[in-house]
């Protein structure tokens, strides 16, 4: 058995959600915020037998859409003149990272 830990953009997460629970999984719902930007993400947690990884992955990777976004950039250009200045940043797609699970109960 496998743990899944899939961090994905909030943007993305309820088609995720919906896709992974259609598909017959088990899956936890976290919210989370990325380091970066500080953005809103959701970190799904699901339990899933070693034969079964690679489909819970391939939904995650399927419904989650990787974009560009505008954000402010602040910068110094003279110790007289403070200002920002757009910079685009790739955001979405998903994080995912599989575990070994050594015992697994529900009581």
């Amino acid at each position: 058995m496998k743990l899944i830990f899939a961090i994905v953009n909030n943007d993305d997460a309820p088609t995720v959600s919906a896709k992974i629970t259609k598909a017959g999984f088990n899956v936890t719902k976290m919210a989370s915020t990325g380091g970066f930007l500080l953005s809103g993400n959701t970190t799904f947690i699901s339990g899933v037998e070693d034969e079964k990884v690679d489909e819970v992955i391939e939904i995650i990777k399927k419904y989650s859409k990787r974009r560009t976004q505008a954000v402010p950039v602040d910068f110094v250009y003279s110790p007289a003149a403070v200002g920002s200045f757009p910079m685009q940043v790739t955001v979405g797609g998903a994080t995912i990272f599989v575990v070994d699970v050594e015992r697994f109960e529900r009581a």
